[in-house]
């Protein structure tokens, strides 16, 4: 299908739905929700027609009042800016909900980037054989994880997956009853919500959308390529963090990682149950339903009787459902057999732990437990604190003791050595899948590596039975600057290399988009990241190493997300592609990954960008020497003008002044901090990348997803390299996504917003620099892609954005008004009760804002 038809069907399915809809929201028999709803849509025009007039949005808000109610008091002001922002929220549910309905009709799922798409070119040019053996150790790893961007409770999700298939058959009477349950449906979480509910929360995709939609897609790549699939390979992992993740989250316990992965397993066996039960309606032969009434009794004891003794395994189930297939195809001429070698499919995949959990703490708690370890058993020398790292790193390659987490003291410290415990727990239950790898944040060296191998010998593994895969996540510049070092000395010391062997010489390796972004800015992240991992394929191929990279990707472009495929397809061979391991994390989840079609593409589009470039792609390497120098010389250029930003003596004072950063921590939405240590004070360094990213796109201003890339490629011209950079532009599909994704970041700024902060007596000389750079990248951006608009390349996501942020318009436009009046209260009142109420409301309208974005935080 062509643009221009998706695009009307677009329009069509969603743009003229959702104005029919929101009419028939109006009608509902809720207390004022008409008369809501009609202030509403005045309350827009006035923001539209406020901001060209630049007025403030207190000065439209009070010209509001004044002209549209009868409103006199402040308390009653704030009554009706509440429930305009329930109505708003609500407005962004409907519009998710037609988008999601809308998927299929506006997506080509037979097009370019689709298996069915692969699958035509390896048949027409007879790469059959390439597929087969690509195929013998690639796969994708997508990881749920715990980060708290998902603003949407359960019970709205589930209102917006139902709302979507009443949409899609066009039942009316469906669609006004979830109108009507979404009206009574609060969105505001009382509580924050625990590790545990975070987890089953992320389960219910599990089981609704990856669980049968990772069915499909190995149906079809068996049923075209059956002798391509390899049993030990399942193409599809999925891996989880809630539970896992106690980095910078002191709620996340030994018991709660245990919980979570009993969770998984029942979830998982609950799933396998409920298809043997589809599956005896119609194997009703004899023989075959003897055999499945069998499997069926024993998952049904695993799963529901009382202190049952877990004594099923992976093994079994695959063996009772091959001997069932077996018996199809040779008595029963193959009936149904599909649907067995669906299960089978998925088995394979999910076995018994569904997702594998994975452990994660910051570098610098190892430490602090290993020094309190030395002082208060023998199992280290009582000097340790005071030793160099290469000391260190002898004595915790030859530990021989036991450690009891009792000898801790502090809660953090014991729950370390109960963690490493725990991951052997759950492999006896969920099989080694089940928790396998323990991931190091904040790894700046070769000992931040060897402290875990210690530990995880400390906490009772033998050397030769560590079932554990060490994985060092670096993070910041110079982090990913050194990382090739610190793996080189990992490499070279005997007992990793020989821990490495008994793992299949295979190297996980982790790398943070979220914090590069925040300490280096957009280019020098992502080019950095490219560099890292190109040094990274290098050293590990010299030291016999398969590398393989996991991607801590969140969801806008600042953070690795946007156009996430493209940026694997453009990685050239001189960059390990074994595996893509990525976070799918918050917004996400439900935004990509929604419904089962939309999960479908969205893994087909990976599997695709992974397979497509070693099969069909003539470059040895993505970029020439000449072009990583060009590149490289960029991300300079736009590193200098980003750290001369941060810098700015009120950077991080503007962002506490204009945004609602100071208000995150109180939005219910995650069970971690905002913020890691426990100061006080708010620090740059201690601030998390979510709510600092989130804070600029709430701004309108989204500094992280395009500053310096103005101030780069003006320096670049006057340098005399606009024409490479021209050249680039069009053969470089890196360059092009980088670009493409930066866009997407400015296609949502709306600097009228805040356009009064430019003449403020503290602010306004930051405002303006952060303006200045926006115009100079949306100048150079139409140069270098001859468009005049932003997004031209890809309009019905432009289109979308666009509806989107007219539809919150005037809720950005109330939070500005909350934060604003707040502020002046703090600074003239003291102790008033409107402050509360209006910092509340700035922090309430956070909800229907981050979700209007998709992929904003």
């Amino acid at each position: 299908m062509s643009n221009s038809v998706n695009l009307q069907t677009f329009r069509n399915l969603v743009g003229i739905k959702f104005q029919l809809y929101n009419s028939l929201f109006t009608s509902l028999p809720f207390h004022r929700i008409e008369k809501t709803g009609i202030l509403v849509s005045l309350l827009l025009v006035n923001c539209e027609e406020g901001y060209k007039k630049k007025l403030s949005p207190v000065d439209i808000l009070e010209d509001f009042f004044a002209k549209q109610t009868s409103i006199k008091t402040e308390q009653e002001k704030l009554d009706l800016l509440f429930r305009f922002v329930q109505y708003i929220e609500r407005q962004v549910v409907l519009f998710d909900a037609l988008e999601d309905a809308a998927f299929k009709q506006v997506n080509d799922m037979s097009g370019k980037g689709t298996l069915k798409h692969l699958a035509l070119e390896v048949e027409h040019q007879q790469k059959q054989a390439a597929l087969k053996k690509k195929l013998e150790d690639f796969n994708i790893q997508l990881v749920l994880t715990a980060h708290p961007t998902q603003f949407y409770r359960g019970a709205v999700l589930g209102i917006i997956h139902d709302l979507s298939s009443a949409i899609n058959t066009n039942n009316e009477n469906q669609i006004y009853t979830y109108l009507q349950q979404l009206g009574r449906t609060p969105f505001f979480q009382q509580q924050k919500p625990t590790p545990y509910d975070e987890a089953v929360s992320l389960i219910w995709y599990l089981e609704n959308i990856f669980y049968p939609a990772t069915g499909r897609i190995l149906s079809f790549i068996k049923s075209r390529f059956a002798d391509a699939v390899n049993d030990k390979n399942p193409i599809i992992r999925m891996g989880f963090w809630p539970g896992g993740d106690r980095d910078g989250n002191p709620f996340v316990k030994a018991d709660t990682t245990i919980q979570v992965a009993d969770a998984l397993r029942g979830s998982i066996l609950k799933s396998y149950y409920l298809d043997i039960r589809k599956l005896k309606r119609r194997l009703t032969f004899k023989g075959v339903d003897t055999a499945l009434t069998v499997l069926e009794k024993k998952l049904y004891d695993n799963l529901f009787i009382p202190g049952h003794q877990l004594d099923i395994s992976k093994r079994e189930i695959l063996d009772a459902l091959n001997s069932i297939r077996h018996q199809l195809i040779y008595d029963h001429n193959n009936l149904f057999v599909s649907q067995v070698e669906s299960l089978i499919n998925k088995v394979e995949v999910f076995g018994l732990h569904f997702a594998s959990l994975d452990i994660r703490q910051d570098s610098s708690i190892h430490g602090k437990v290993l020094d309190t370890i030395a002082a208060n058993a023998d199992v280290l020398p009582k000097d340790y604190a005071s030793l160099s790292a290469e000391e260190k790193i002898k004595v915790l390659t030859s530990l021989s003791g036991v450690v009891e987490s009792s000898i801790l003291a502090d809660d953090v410290q014991r729950d370390t050595i109960d963690s490493m415990k725990a991951i052997r727990t759950i492999q006896q239950s969920n099989g080694e899948g089940g928790c396998n790898r323990y991931i190091i944040s904040q790894c700046n060296s070769a000992l931040n590596a060897f402290e875990v191998f210690g530990l995880l010998l400390l906490s009772g593994w033998k050397k030769e039975e560590l079932a554990v895969d060490i994985v060092p996540l670096f993070e910041t510049i110079d982090d990913l600057i050194n990382a090739a070092d610190v793996m080189k000395q990992l490499y070279e010391n005997k007992d990793y290399n020989a821990h490495l062997k008994r793992r299949g010489n295979r190297q996980t390796i982790m790398l943070g988009f979220s914090d590069g972004t925040k300490d280096g800015g957009y280019l020098m992240a992502n080019w950095s990241i490219y560099k890292a991992k190109e040094a990274l394929t290098l050293i590990s191929k010299q030291y016999d190493v398969d590398a393989v990279f996991f991607d801590g990707r969140g969801g806008p472009p600042a953070r690795g997300g946007g156009k996430t495929h493209q940026f694997y397809a453009s990685m050239g061979k001189n960059i390990s592609n074994k595996e893509i391991q990525l976070t799918i994390q918050g917004q996400t989840v439900s935004s990509n990954f929604g419904t089962i079609d939309s999960a479908q593409f969205n893994i087909e589009q990976l599997i695709h960008a992974g397979i497509y470039n070693d099969l069909f792609s003539a470059n040895k390497s993505t970029l020439t020497k000449e072009e990583e120098t060009l590149l490289q010389s960029l991300a300079e250029k736009g590193y200098e003008a980003y750290t001369e930003l941060k810098e700015h003596p009120y950077f991080l004072e503007y962002l506490m002044h204009a945004s609602p950063l100071r208000f995150y921590s109180e939005t219910n939405i995650g069970s971690r901090p905002a913020k890691r240590g426990a100061s006080k004070k708010m620090e740059l360094k201690d601030l998390r990348a979510i709510p600092f990213v989130g804070a600029w796109s709430q701004l309108k201003q989204n500094v992280t997803g395009y500053y310096g890339v103005g101030t780069a490629l003006q320096q670049m011209e006057e340098a005399g390299k606009w024409s490479q950079l021209q050249a680039l532009y069009q053969s470089s599909l890196f360059f092009k996504t980088l670009i493409d994704n930066c866009e997407m970041a400015m296609q949502k700024c709306f600097f009228p917003l805040t356009a009064f902060l430019s003449e403020h007596k503290v602010y306004g000389d930051l405002w303006n620099k952060v303006y200045a750079e926006y115009e100079l990248t949306r100048k150079y951006i139409f140069k270098l892609s001859g468009k005049t608009e932003l997004m031209a390349d890809y309009p019905i996501d432009q289109l979308s954005i666009q509806m989107r942020e007219r539809i919150v318009l005037p809720l950005v436009s109330i939070q500005q008004y909350a934060i604003t009046k707040a502020r002046e209260l703090e600074e003239n009142v003291v102790g008033s009760p409107i402050k509360k109420t209006l910092e509340k409301l700035a922090m309430r309208c956070s909800f229907g804002i981050i979700n209007a974005g998709r992929n904003s935080a």
